[in-house]
């Protein structure tokens, strides 16, 4: 199997990079479009266990907008073949002394890079 093909990590990495994006500027739409729109789908956070697309993205339509802003530190994305890849950061909200943790699962699909799972956690 091919690891980080470079064309196809760089495809992985606008993809995270254009989430990331939409994560901190609450680009809800661009949201709903990176996550595969499947009953399959889970997104496990801080707080909920969503499972499914209709409840990720109801969880979206009611996240506040504020605060959403943070910091990206030791991101790894390693892509597969040339359809599967994982991303994964930890990240640091300003005024937070907590750290955070991030993991997706991304397919290509023929609509694009999709997340499948993800995982949000926070360590003390």
């Amino acid at each position: 199997m091919d690891i980080n093909l470079p064309d196809v990590l760089a495809e992985m990495q606008a993809a995270f990079e254009r989430y990331e994006d939409a994560l901190v500027h609450n680009k809800v739409d661009v949201l709903d479009e990176l996550f595969w729109p499947s009953a399959l789908t889970v997104r496990y956070g801080v707080g909920e266990n969503l499972r499914g697309i209709e409840a990720i993205r109801a969880f979206r339509a009611a996240r506040p907008s504020v605060g959403l802003a943070r910091t990206l530190a030791n991101t790894v994305i390693t892509t597969y073949g040339r359809d599967f890849a994982t991303a994964m950061t930890e990240f640091q909200r300003e005024g937070s002394a907590k750290t955070g943790r991030q993991s997706q699962t991304w397919v290509r699909f023929p609509a694009g890079w999709r997340v499948v799972a993800a995982h949000v956690s926070l360590l003390a």
